[in-house]
Parts: C-alpha cells; sequence; structure tokens
C-alpha cells in the first residue's frame, strides 16, 4: 500500500483529503519543517500532497529543499492551493510539483489526479526493475562473450576473430613469408593402447599447453593439433620478418621442456619424446567451414614442414634449406643431406645442433 504525506496547517483541509483517501496508508505534518522531517526519516512517502501557503516556510521552500535532497528528491509532489494563476502554477512546475490540486476540494479530481501519479509511481517501479534485469542479463551475455571470444581465441587468430565479429566473415589471404613448423610425439599411439584415456589426454593437454605458451611467448600461431602432432607457424596472420628466428626458438623450447619434463617426471607420468620439422615459404591463410570454423594454412610449404618433421630424428630441430639461408648465422647445423618429398622432389634437411637445447624450465 502506498504511503501519501498530507501537509497542510488548516485541520479540516486534513480531515477532507483524509477522507477521500482513506485506501492509503496517511501520515500527516501541519507545517513545512515537520513534512521534510518526514520525507527524510526511515520511512519516506510516497507521494506528498502540499500546501503552498502555510505559517514559517512556504510550500515553495519546502519542495525546493526535497529537490536538493537525494533523499526525497525523488518523491513526487502534489500542490495543494486556493491560488489559481497562471504564474503560481508555473512557479510550482518550475521547482519540480507533478500536478495541482486546488481549494475547495472535488473528491473525484483528488483521486483522480493522486491514482494518476500512483499510477506513474507504479509504472516507474517497474521500469526500474526492467532495467535492473536487462543489466543484470546484459551483464550475463558479456560475460558469455568474453567467454566464448576466449575460447575462439584457443582456435583462431585475434585478428580473425575480429573479422568475424565486423563482418561476419574473413578473407584467404597469401602470406609470401612465414615459417611453418611440425611436432609429432614418439610412441604416442603404442602408449595410447596401454594406459588409461583419460590420463593420456590429461598428459597430452599438459604438453600441448606448455606448448602454447611458448609460441604466444615467440609471436607464433598454433595452428591445430592433430592426435599427438602439433603445428605451428610464424608471421601469421600478423607478418613478422624474425618469422624463422622466432620459430627456431619456439622449437628449441619445446625440446628443452620435454628433456626437463623426462628429468623431473612425477609418480604417473610417462616420459614422451619428439620430432620437430621447420620449413619457410609461402602459405595461404584462411578460415574453413561455415559451422565449424577452423583456421588453417595450405601450400607447399606446409607440406614440406610435414616431410622435414617425417625424417627428423628424434629430440632434434630439423629445418629445410630455405629455413636453414634465414637462420644459418644464428646456428650451427648438421648437414643431412637430401630427403624425397613426393610431389617436389630431393630437398636439403639440416639437424640443429644439440648444444642449443638447454633445461630451459
Amino acid at each position: 500500500m502506498k504511503t501519501i504525506l498530507i501537509v497542510d496547517d488548516m485541520p479540516e483541509n486534513i480531515d477532507i483529503l483524509g477522507n477521500v483517501l482513506k485506501n492509503y496508508k496517511l501520515s500527516v505534518a501541519l507545517n513545512g519543517e515537520k513534512a521534510l522531517k518526514i520525507a527524510a526519516g526511515p520511512n519516506p512517502p510516497d507521494l506528498i500532497l502540499l500546501d503552498v501557503m502555510m505559517p514559517g516556510i512556504s510550500g515553495y521552500e519546502v519542495i525546493n529543499r526535497l529537490k536538493k535532497s537525494e533523499a526525497t528528491k525523488n518523491i513526487p509532489v502534489i500542490f495543494i492551493t486556493g491560488l489559481w494563476e497562471a504564474r503560481d502554477e508555473a512557479k510550482g512546475f518550475e521547482l519540480g510539483a507533478v500536478d495541482y490540486i486546488t481549494k475547495p476540494f472535488e473528491p473525484e479530481i483528488v483521486l483522480a489526479r493522486v491514482q494518476t501519479q500512483i499510477k506513474l509511481l507504479d509504472q516507474q517501479v517497474a521500469l526500474r526493475q526492467l532495467n535492473q534485469s536487462l543489466s543484470e542479463k546484459n551483464v550475463l551475455i558479456e560475460e558469455a562473450r568474453v567467454k566464448a571470444n576466449k575460447l575462439l581465441q584457443n582456435i583462431l587468430p585475434k585478428s580473425v576473430i575480429q573479422d568475424l565479429e565486423l563482418y561476419g566473415k574473413t578473407e584467404p589471404k597469401l602470406y609470401p613469408e612465414v615459417s611453418v613448423m611440425f611436432v609429432d610425439m614418439i610412441g604416442f599411439s603404442k602408449l595410447s593402447m596401454m594406459i588409461e584415456p583419460t590420463l593420456l589426454i590429461d598428459e597430452l593437454n599438459e604438453i600441448f599447453t606448455a606448448f602454447d605458451d611458448i609460441v604466444s611467448t615467440y609471436e607464433c600461431e598454433r595452428i591445430k593439433t592433430i592426435g599427438d602432432g602439433y603445428m605451428a607457424v610464424c608471421g601469421v596472420p600478423s607478418p613478422n620478418q624474425k618469422h624463422a628466428q622466432l620459430i627456431m626458438c619456439a622449437a628449441i623450447e619445446f625440446i628443452s621442456y620435454i628433456n626437463n619434463r623426462n628429468k623431473n617426471i612425477p609418480p604417473g607420468r610417462h616420459p614422451f619424446e619428439v620430432r620437430i620439422g621447420i620449413n619457410s615459404g609461402p602459405v595461404v591463410g584462411g578460415v574453413v567451414g561455415t559451422r565449424k570454423y577452423i583456421y588453417d594454412i595450405f601450400g607447399d610449404t606446409v607440406n614440406v614442414a610435414s616431410r622435414i618433421e617425417n625424417h627428423a630424428d628424434v629430440m632434434r630441430v630439423a629445418i629445410s634449406e630455405h629455413t636453414y639461408n634465414l637462420v644459418c648465422n644464428d646456428y650451427e647445423f648438421e648437414n643431412k643431406g637430401l630427403i624425397e618429398v613426393r610431389g617436389i622432389g630431393n630437398l636439403s634437411m639440416y639437424l640443429l645442433d644439440d648444444k642449443y637445447v638447454k633445461y630451459l624450465y
């Protein structure tokens, strides 16, 4: 039930209004000072009927003080007045009154004016509740969007995500100079037949998460994992002149991580070994699929990197001649001679000297 404060210094006026508004909870003040105390008290009214002409402070001064206080400024005020000149009505509205009731009182008019303001109050409450509900839903939507964006970042580069958000698509692009790395876990397939699947996936997840951290450190992008295989690139989707040097750093840290893990492996875990192959050159990058987005890279550069990895020695970083020409001044290599790449022919392969692999963790 809404509470109405009647402010009037004439008891007979209070009695009349009390009878008209008997279905509401009423409080009374015979002067402006008392009205201000009630309005600012622990149980403020929902609506104030305020006489304009009173001894002490006038109704105009009362509403002026009400509107200046944060605690009372939103309480609607209907003026009660015997004055019916335009300038008095305008002054009341300027000060913040929502309506006027003139003396002598017409019960139907008084009740209609009050009911209108009560309905407006109810609508305002409903609107605030709706806004609050919408605000809470917007927070949940934003949290869901951020969560989805984080999940997307695990499978798509950030620039591709931005294109999809802005344009709903991303165009394939040629990258003339990048470096591609393939990593294969040796003996993983055999081990998968010997231990619990949950433990196996847990170990693979642990290793690939460490790889993800490493490639991120060296400005590379994981493109995908294929079973126990891991593929990364540097120079896509953001071109990088040091793509070969950066992906070499990542490869060295991969083997260093595996070495350190095997040396300090906790009980219940299994040692692993890897082969790594790297090639440099042009690729085409783009999103494949419309229902399930997969960002991938294509071209002979990718195929050669995969073949290099197939011919690499265990726990060694193998690179193609193209990559060798880019990093030969930074590292020492062993020339492994020619390997045959189907559809391309014989290619030179080089193995990074073991001395660069250290316990970095």
